[in-house]
């Protein structure tokens, strides 16, 4: 079954939808992502790892490019994702090695 929304595009139209819900999840989002006593970067990384260990693929695809936005190497990102796979085995291995490498084959890390 192919999805009928992209990601961006189902977020807009849940925008339109339950615009209260998600301007509070769009507001936690900024808050939660901001540096801290986490750097950015870090908090991305451990985002990437909790997507791979939820099996959410759109989830892995948003949060890899984040943080190869904010500077994270492949080997950042494949050692996050190395936790994930402690912490969640076969089905985190399965989602590393298809989702997680296409997103880096994708933005050419």
């Amino acid at each position: 079954m192919t999805a009928k929304y992209s990601l961006e595009e189902g977020m807009a139209a849940m925008k339109e939808q339950m615009p209260d819900v998600m301007s509070a999840f769009g507001a936690l989002m900024e808050r939660v992502t901001q540096d801290g006593l986490l750097p950015a970067k870090t908090k991305r990384l451990m985002m990437v790892a909790v997507a791979v260990t939820q099996r959410c693929q759109q989830c892995i695809r948003a949060h890899v490019k984040a943080a190869v936005e904010l500077g994270a190497s492949r080997a950042e990102i494949l050692e996050a994702t190395g936790v994930a796979i402690l912490m969640a085995g076969g089905p985190a291995m399965a989602h590393v090695s298809t989702v997680v490498l296409e997103v880096l084959e994708e933005a050419g890390v």
